[in-house]
């Protein structure tokens, strides 16, 4: 009995004392969350309590085995697992206080930054950064516990360091595709050609780019659907970047008309119909004339917008007023098919 109760006695009263002691750490980081109003920081490291204490325990429940002289059956099992939860928990620790001290940091630089596109700008570079941080450690995290839980492995390794070369080719031919990836990915978002909240047209389709990650780059299409794409896509073939040298876009609308049509007056009505919309940021409008055939004319109304969305949707209201404004008030200027014989030519004097 005495071999059975000192192992749970010594187990738990470790991991009792883990729990208390980041009970303790989360309340004085609450603490100093309520004390300093002016950074998140202190607030972001609450997330951090889970992995510290999986860090504690396991750290903790090791010393307790020398400490105590706990003799288990197959502790050997017992002390690998152990020692490859607190490599496990040192990198999800390191990664989530990473994330805590970045988002703060980003945090402090939308508050003193009023340019939009730096602030998508670096919020692209920072995703970036801690998708690679974290690629990085939990490749380090699986190297480490190799090395350590299995030490035959290095013989193994040091054997294979001649044929390293021809098996790095071999890797890097197989890998071409997702190595492209990454480096695309990192190019994109140190080259600011694209960023996270940036409107773009890929394949015909209008959207927002919603997530970046190493490989693979989501947009959110007008209708909610999302879609995913390579980011080598946007280093190898054209697209459009509305939000690139700023939000501020034009849309035009088009209209076909009879030669009747009374453009002078249209384009009157046009421009105070546009005073009482919110969506026409007042920088500029015009309407003119700009194609013709044997039965209609072409008039283009161009209307200036704060951002793509507005711009969408003060050109559907611009189309729908202009047509009913004619229907109502000239309708002999909307397009017809005409019936009517031709006119005949005048006689020779």
């Amino acid at each position: 009995m005495h071999d059975v109760l000192r192992p749970l006695l010594a187990i738990g009263g470790t991991i009792t004392l883990t729990v208390v002691i980041g009970w303790m750490i989360d309340r004085a980081l609450r603490a100093a969350d309520a004390r300093h109003p002016d950074t998140r920081l202190w607030g972001l490291l609450r997330r951090c309590q889970l992995p510290l204490q999986v860090l504690f325990a396991s750290v903790g429940t090791q010393v307790a085995y020398d400490l105590f002289d706990l003799e288990l059956r197959r502790g050997d099992v017992m002390r690998s697992l152990l020692a490859l939860v607190a490599i496990a928990s040192t990198a999800w620790l390191t990664i989530r206080a990473a994330g805590a001290v970045a988002e703060n940091y980003l945090a402090r630089y939308e508050a003193r930054t009023h340019d939009l596109a730096r602030v998508r700008q670096f919020r692209t570079q920072l995703t970036m950064l801690r998708r690679v941080i974290t690629s990085v450690l939990a490749v380090v995290a699986a190297a480490v516990t190799i090395l350590v839980l299995f030490p035959d492995l290095r013989t193994l390794g040091t054997s294979m360091l001649a044929s390293a070369g021809v098996i790095g080719i071999i890797a890097g031919v197989a890998a071409q595709s997702m190595l492209s990836n990454l480096f695309a990915g990192l190019q994109i978002a140190f080259g600011d050609s694209v960023k996270i909240g940036d409107t773009v047209v890929v394949d015909g389709e209008w959207g927002t780019v919603e997530e970046m990650s190493l490989a693979f780059l989501t947009v959110r299409i007008w209708d909610d659907r999302r879609l995913t794409m390579p980011v080598s896509y946007f280093n190898n073939r054209p697209y459009e970047n509305w939000s690139r040298g700023g939000n501020e876009i034009t849309g035009t609308v088009f209209l076909h008309l009879d030669h009747t049509a009374p453009v002078s007056e249209l384009r009157k009505h046009l421009g105070e119909f546009l005073e009482g919309r919110a969506d026409w940021d007042g920088r500029h409008w015009d309407l003119v004339v700009t194609d013709t055939t044997p039965t209609t004319i072409q008039v283009r109304a161009a209307i200036s917008a704060a951002d793509a969305s507005d711009a969408w949707s003060v050109r559907c209201a611009v189309r729908e007023e202009l047509v009913a404004w004619l229907r109502d008030n000239h309708p002999y200027a909307l397009p017809r098919i005409n019936t009517s014989p031709a006119a005949a030519p005048p006689e020779p004097a």
